[in-house]
């Protein structure tokens, strides 16, 4: 995949635990434009292993000058958000890919409602981009823990004025899904983006609402987990590669020399979708791709972020 050098012109301690870097072209030349919602991967060597993290773009669409991206340092990182916090500073390169958009906003929508929570609020930077320029009809509403978490709020505010609402644990301000969702017009799209329960409560009860699917979108990226050392065969390769337990399936086919498919590499897009020649065990599906149905077939993967519990896996790459 073709990839950008750039240069990290400036880090700012955003939070305790969230990092916002600026990054501009090493040649000088202007990045490539985006839209609102979209992403780019960086590339990291860490101890002689590529890591490969999806990160959303912020700031101003109209903008080919710079790139903007927040990190959130994991309490269980396999590496790459510690890296970005502790490693990466003003000065160092980094190789990204071009950017990406798989949450972009629906232009035909009456209005757009934004849903945000927590590091999720990150793509709803751009999209607000997008809907201040174009005049659209949209509210965006941030949910967070406590006032040291509220990345953004001053940047927010002044962006949307009276269409921002946020919603703070600590304050007793919870936002109310099913509220909100049942005082919308006939004709708007909701956006959510944000932790797994979040993402999953908003589509169970749009569902249960009547919402049309293509009026509700979603973004959420995960991280691959851990798990046990296992093998895997890649019959189109002819070739036998290990999967240690903190790597994972997709990195560990990209160690063996193999080029395989990929956009998010969180489990959201299925680019990197493959198909499942034989499993002599329990493939450990971790994505937001598949349906429970292809996941309960096996025989599919998305090797981003999912696994197997077997002595051996063969796959068709």
């Amino acid at each position: 995949m073709t990839t950008l050098s750039v240069r990290v012109a400036e880090v700012e301690q955003v939070t305790d635990v969230i990092k916002h870097f600026t990054l501009v072209s090493e040649s000088g030349e202007p990045l490539p434009y985006f839209s609102g919602g979209s992403h780019i991967v960086v590339s990291l060597d860490i101890d002689g292993r590529t890591h490969r993290n999806a990160y959303s773009l912020m700031g101003t669409t109209a903008n080919a000058d710079s790139y903007h991206i927040s990190v959130r340092k994991q309490e269980n990182s396999r590496g790459g958000s510690v890296y970005m916090h502790d490693q990466v500073k003003p000065g160092s390169l980094l190789e990204v890919t071009y950017p990406t958009n798989l949450f972009a906003i629906n232009k035909m929508a009456r209005r757009h409602v934004l849903v945000a929570g927590g590091i999720g609020i990150t793509p709803f930077m751009s999209q607000i981009s997008d809907l201040n320029r174009l005049g659209y009809d949209y509210e965006l509403h941030y949910s967070y823990r406590s006032s040291e978490h509220a990345a953004f709020r001053e940047q927010l505010e002044e962006m949307c004025g009276d269409k921002v609402f946020f919603h703070v644990d600590s304050e007793n301000s919870q936002l109310n899904l099913k509220d909100l969702l049942s005082q919308q017009l006939l004709g708007t799209h909701v956006y959510v983006c944000g932790p797994e329960p979040m993402v999953k409560t908003l589509h169970l009860l749009a569902g249960e609402l009547g919402w049309p699917e293509n009026h509700v979108h979603s973004e959420q990226f995960s991280a691959p987990p851990v798990g046990d050392e296992f093998k895997v065969k890649l019959t189109e390769s002819d070739l036998e590669v290990v999967v240690p337990g903190d790597m994972s399936l997709l990195e560990a086919i990209e160690g063996a020399g193999v080029d395989a498919p990929f956009l998010c590499r969180g489990g959201a897009c299925g680019r990197c979708e493959l198909d499942v020649v034989e499993c002599d065990g329990q493939l450990q599906h971790n994505d937001h791709y598949l349906s429970d149905a292809e996941k309960l077939a096996g025989n599919k993967i998305m090797p981003c972020v999912s696994r197997a519990r077997c002595s051996q896996l063969s796959l068709k790459i």
